[in-house]
């Protein structure tokens, strides 16, 4: 059964900012790490991965947003509409595991931001190397101080940075083309047909996080159902669509192309120096267009990400804090409680950006246990399971969307015990 057209009219310009928004939110430390990951598995894995990622993508985030547009209460959030369906006390489970999904991406981006800016300072401005209990506080509290000034002036800076960002990817995809090392790349990874079907699963996690825009689902559905109404799911899926597509065309062609001028030993480097890909470029290459585009790149990703899932960790705790502590949380103003919030963001990232835990373990861990639950996991138990949602049942896509889940669960198990 298809969806029911909106019979609103299109609002293009709306449409168009929230499909960048979503592909914003995904742009993030993921996909700058995600040639080094991905890269690493070799040819075939690779080609797999860019063929399943649009579906896989497109599928699991439509089918969460049916489960926001689609319930019974209008204009919540999905952690109250999770909770009405499954009652409180499962309703807390959830929210702890959206909790841990999200809140770990803004610690990602601690350390991406202060391994990226200390990297530009000594590498490309030979100054001095800040200590890292100076720098990460710096860098992080400049991020957060944006989630100060408000949503919608935070939103207006994310909304700037994405499309020159979408440009810079494009130019240094192309720029990177004369220094395509196909044969070093066609070396990397294991060529046996076991070593390639074990390479196609293992490279599933860190794809679905670096693709995963659903901290932004919730907002954005609400915000369509406010525009169009509570038939707004074609135009949703027409957003949700485009903003894939543009994922999947960017972030793929900057992929391969980054891949193919690192090559296996480059891979293995900047893997082991913790760094965006851009970054280990910008020191070996030494050219000023990529010292300076490098970590222009870099900022304006992990940015435009950061404020899109701060926004989901500032959901998620104050929801947490209301059910831990409904009293202190009567006592406290609005604003109160999101300064305090902020001040929890802002100590916790810092702290982690301080001690620079490996990003891609980082990564692997969240992107394959926390977003395959919460991306194609839950909303395919919620469409079986409660009866608003009958009339999505039973389609293959479904199937696919739950077997793909389970694969990255699994893969991601397998990665951690040492497979």
């Amino acid at each position: 059964m298809c969806e029911t057209q909106t019979t609103a009219p299109t609002n293009k310009k709306l449409n168009a900012e929230w499909a960048t928004t979503l592909f914003g939110t995904a742009v993030g430390a993921g996909i700058l790490f995600l040639p080094i990951s991905a890269g690493s598995f070799g040819f075939i894995p690779l080609l797999v991965a860019t063929i399943l990622i649009f579906p896989m993508t497109y599928l699991a985030h439509r089918a969460f947003s049916w489960v926001i547009s689609y319930a019974p209460l209008h204009g919540e959030d999905v952690l109250v509409v999770l909770t009405y369906f499954f009652g409180r006390r499962n309703g807390i489970i959830l929210a702890i595991i959206y909790w841990f999904t999200i809140f770990p991406v803004v610690l990602i981006y601690g350390v991406s931001i202060t391994n990226t800016v200390d990297s530009f300072i000594v590498n490309q401005l030979d100054g001095p190397e800040i200590p890292r209990w100076v720098l990460a506080p710096i860098c992080v509290g400049l991020m957060t101080l944006g989630l100060a000034f408000g949503n919608k002036i935070m939103l207006a800076i994310a909304q700037f940075v994405i499309y020159p960002l979408i440009i810079a990817l494009a130019v240094v995809s192309i720029y990177l083309i004369p220094r395509w090392d196909i044969a070093s790349f066609m070396e990397a990874g294991d060529h046996s047909f076991g070593g390639i079907l074990k390479a196609i699963i293992l490279i599933l996690p860190v794809l679905v996080f670096s693709f995963s825009f659903v901290a932004a689902i919730s907002q954005f559905s609400l915000g369509m159902e406010k525009e169009y109404g509570p038939d707004h799911q074609h135009e949703s899926n027409k957003v949700i669509r485009n903003a894939t597509l543009m994922l999947t065309l960017f972030t793929m062609f900057f992929v391969w192309s980054s891949a193919l001028a690192l090559g296996a030993d480059g891979m293995r480097e900047a893997n082991d120096m913790n760094l965006p890909v851009l970054s280990y470029f910008a020191n070996e290459t030494g050219t000023p267009f990529m010292a300076y585009m490098a970590p222009i790149v870099v900022i304006c990703a992990v940015a435009s990400s950061y404020f899109g899932h701060a926004l989901g960790t500032v959901e998620g705790t104050q929801y947490l804090f209301n059910l831990a502590a409904p009293k202190a949380k009567e006592k406290m103003t609005e604003r109160q409680l999101d300064l305090w919030t902020y001040l929890f963001i802002f100590i916790t990232t810092s702290l982690v950006g301080i001690f620079n835990p490996s990003i891609l373990d980082m990564i692997s861990v969240v992107g394959g246990i926390f977003f395959a639950f919460l991306t194609y996991l839950l909303p395919m138990y919620v469409i079986h399971k409660v009866e608003v949602f009958r009339r999505f049942r039973g389609r293959p896509t479904n199937y696919f969307v739950t077997i793909m889940g389970f694969i990255v669960l699994f893969a991601t198990i397998w990665d951690m015990i040492g497979a």
